[in-house]
């Protein structure tokens, strides 16, 4: 129960590394707000999990919906301690100069724009309070970027870049602010990553990874749970690799 008395924001909580993150969060005490566009798979995991979890339909990369989400929160779970940034999209493989207008300003604000969002109007909480952890979910592609996700990569080292800067900013008031850099796992994203889903495909991403597997919502979980947790009281500004081993 480390995470007993907590009470969190998942983005992007409906599937993926989100739902482990959900799943692991409320089996340590916590109680939930998952936030996602897709609110019937929100609304079910919410439904399976109980009453310590609620759903809301949440558009990160929307300054109004952001700000309903956290009103949502604050009445439903009676405030917030910790906030998950973990929302995220990529554009297809393709050289840089084919990806389009629409694909890149798309990345951009749900990758990048959600976390300024969030911050807006989440660090005024914490900062009242004199506590409260942010986790952003970023990605290898942002330490170790793949050729032709190149807009995606900096989007997730923007966000690397980003926990840095926050977490500097927010120590002296009490809020800590760390990242996780998954590598590709088991998640609705693994086929955009790939351009298509072959055993060709798998084999050669998996060859990249010295442990031999893909990470699966459950490492990120485990992961994010430590990080948001008082065990990890004295971490703040850490951009943890949970990849395997891809990134040395």
């Amino acid at each position: 129960m480390r995470l007993k008395g907590k009470k969190a924001i998942v983005t992007g909580g409906a599937s993926g590394f989100g739902e482990g993150i959900v799943r692991k969060f409320v089996s340590e005490g916590a109680d939930v707000l998952i936030a996602d566009l897709n609110i019937e798979a929100a609304q079910k995991l919410s439904d399976e999990l109980g009453t310590a979890v609620q759903a809301s339909e949440t558009n990160v990369a929307k300054n109004d919906s952001v700000l309903k989400m956290v009103a949502l929160a604050s009445a439903e779970l009676g405030g917030v301690d910790i906030l998950v940034n973990n929302a995220g999209i990529t554009h297809l493989p393709a050289p840089m100069e084919e990806v389009s207008d629409e694909d890149f300003d798309k990345v951009f604000a749900v990758n990048c724009k959600s976390v300024f969002l969030t911050a807006k109007h989440i660090v005024p909480i914490f900062k009242s309070q004199r506590s409260g952890v942010i986790l952003n979910v970023a990605s290898t592609a942002g330490v170790s970027p793949r050729p032709h996700l190149n807009w995606y990569n900096a989007s997730k080292g923007w966000m690397n870049n980003a926990t840095k800067g926050m977490a500097v900013e927010l120590a002296s008031s009490g809020i800590r602010v760390n990242a996780i850099n998954p590598v590709a796992g088991e998640t609705p994203l693994l086929k955009m990553f790939m351009g298509e889903d072959t055993p060709e495909m798998r084999a050669k991403f998996l060859s990249t990874i010295p442990l031999g597997r893909f990470s699966t919502p459950e490492d990120m979980g485990n992961a994010a749970c430590f990080l948001c947790s008082d065990e990890a009281s004295m971490l703040t500004g850490v951009c943890m690799e949970v990849d395997g081993g891809r990134c040395i």
